[in-house]
C-alpha cells in the first residue's frame, strides 16, 4: 500500500464515522503518513515503509473495528522509531511523566521520610514529575530540531 493510498483510506474512514476516538486514530495516521510523504526518503526506504503498511493489513477488512487500527498505529510508530529513529509528538513527555513519577515516588519515600509520610510522597512525586516533564520537553525539542519528530 502506498502512502497516498493509506492517506486516502484514512480520509475515507474518518468521513464515514462520527466517533471521536476513531476520528482521532485516523487523524494520527493521516498526520504521520503526510509527514512521511513530505520527507525525503530513498526508494528502498519508501518501499520498506510501504511493505510495513501492507503488513499492517489496513485495507483487507475495515470491519475489524477501531481496536485493529489502534494496534496498527502503535506498531507503525514502533516501526518508525526502530527503523528511522522517528518519534511521535508527545513520546518523550509521556515517558518523562511516567519515569519522573516513579523516581519521585522513591525519592519521596526514601529521602523525604522525615516529613509526614504522605507529604514526603506527594512532594517527591510532584518534583519527580516536574523534572521528568522538563527533561522530556528538552529531548522533544532536540528531536524536532534534528528532524526526527513526526
Amino acid at each position: 500500500m502506498t502512502l497516498k493510498n493509506a492517506i486516502n483510506l484514512f480520509n475515507r474512514l474518518g468521513s464515514e464515522t462520527t466517533k471521536k476516538s476513531e476520528i482521532k486514530v485516523y487523524r494520527d495516521f493521516i498526520r504521520i503518513l503526510t509527514h512521511l510523504e513530505n520527507r525525503s526518503f530513498t526508494k528502498s526506504e519508501v518501499q520498506s515503509i510501504e511493505k510495513e503498511l501492507d503488513a499492517l493489513a489496513l485495507n483487507t477488512n475495515t470491519s475489524k473495528g477501531i481496536k485493529h487500527f489502534k494496534n496498527a498505529l502503535q506498531r507503525f510508530k514502533k516501526y518508525l522509531a526502530e527503523t528511522f529513529s522517528l518519534i511521535a509528538k508527545g513520546y518523550y513527555i509521556i515517558l518523562g511523566i511516567i519515569l519522573g513519577s516513579a523516581i519521585g515516588l522513591l525519592f519521596g519515600i526514601i529521602l523525604l521520610s522525615s516529613l509526614e509520610r504522605s507529604l514526603g510522597i506527594s512532594l517527591g512525586v510532584s518534583v519527580g514529575t516536574l523534572a521528568g516533564i522538563i527533561i522530556a520537553t528538552y529531548l522533544e525539542s532536540q528531536a524536532k530540531a534534528s528532524g526526527n519528530l513526526i
